[in-house]
């Protein structure tokens, strides 16, 4: 009997210590592979490391090919249609908005020299773009001169659109650059009427009133290699300028310049960038 007690009450304390484990664990966390909560706050937040309450990336079906769009882009260019373009200036009957004169082709659309620029009827401020463009494949000019183009985030803060083919010119003119302020760091330009691609992630500026609280910044794969890297503008577009910061709204057309050339583009979309640990809509 006393054999039988003496084991009875090792189970008993064996199953004591492995209910009080538990306990503990639970109190750690209900289920460690979704986090803990008595790790410690990461400097500036409010959550703990591998806090399980912080707030999980929204799900994104990737494209399905490379450079297709994701599910959550914006298309801006289907290959069918400019629906989601407008020209600005003066138009028939005066009008300052107006259907687009550039003309679609089989998948691409061109520049109509001296129409006027497109832009998004719908506005941006930080986003990631994809867009694919191709200089005129006949050759008539040098420099500036040739298959120039812009793409214009907010319509002011632009990577210049050229041929950049055994085309010599100013450096922060060419194909890439944030023209005016920085060149790129390389050039992988394609052969004039072959598809470039531009991949680029465009952080909008920020305003306290009128004073600049945050520049923009650029990040931009230029055919698959990066010619900035989360670098500074100096401010919006301007020729044979300093450029420089004019507080304006937080969102604009995207805007792809007229600079009287027939450059193409195709395949372009649009993913808004949000802040981290928003809540998924």
């Amino acid at each position: 009997m006393r054999t039988t007690g003496l084991r009875l009450a090792g189970a008993c304390c064996a199953a004591a210590l492995i209910v009080l484990a538990m306990v503990a664990g639970a109190q750690q966390s209900p289920n460690p592979d979704l986090g803990f909560t008595d790790t410690p706050i990461l400097p500036g937040l409010k959550w703990h490391v591998h806090d399980p309450d912080r707030p999980q990336p929204k799900p994104v079906v990737p494209g399905a090919a490379p450079g297709a769009p994701p599910s959550d882009a914006v298309v801006l260019f289907d290959g069918k249609d400019l629906s989601r373009w407008v020209q600005r200036g003066k138009g028939p009957e005066g009008a300052r908005e107006f259907e687009p004169k550039w003309k679609v082709g089989n998948g691409y659309f061109e520049i109509a020299p001296r129409t006027g620029s497109l832009y998004t009827r719908e506005k941006f401020g930080t986003c990631q773009l994809h867009i694919e463009w191709a200089s005129p494949a006949e050759v008539r000019s040098t420099s500036q001169d040739r298959g120039n183009s812009g793409v214009l985030f907010m319509s002011r803060y632009e990577i210049q659109v050229l041929d950049g083919y055994n085309n010599p010119t100013y450096s922060d003119g060419r194909p890439g650059a944030i023209y005016g302020q920085w060149p790129p760091l390389a050039l992988p330009a394609r052969k004039p009427g072959e598809w470039n691609v531009y991949d680029i992630i465009f952080e909008a500026p920020e305003f306290d009133g009128e004073k600049l609280a945050k520049p923009a910044y650029f990040t931009v794969f230029y055919n698959g290699v990066v010619v900035h890297s989360h670098k500074e503008a100096m401010g919006p577009m301007v020729y044979r300028q300093v450029a420089k910061y004019v507080p304006h709204a937080a969102e604009d057309s995207l805007m792809l310049q007229d600079h009287n050339h027939p450059v193409r583009y195709r395949n372009i979309w649009l993913r808004r960038l949000g802040s981290y640990d928003q809540p998924e809509k």
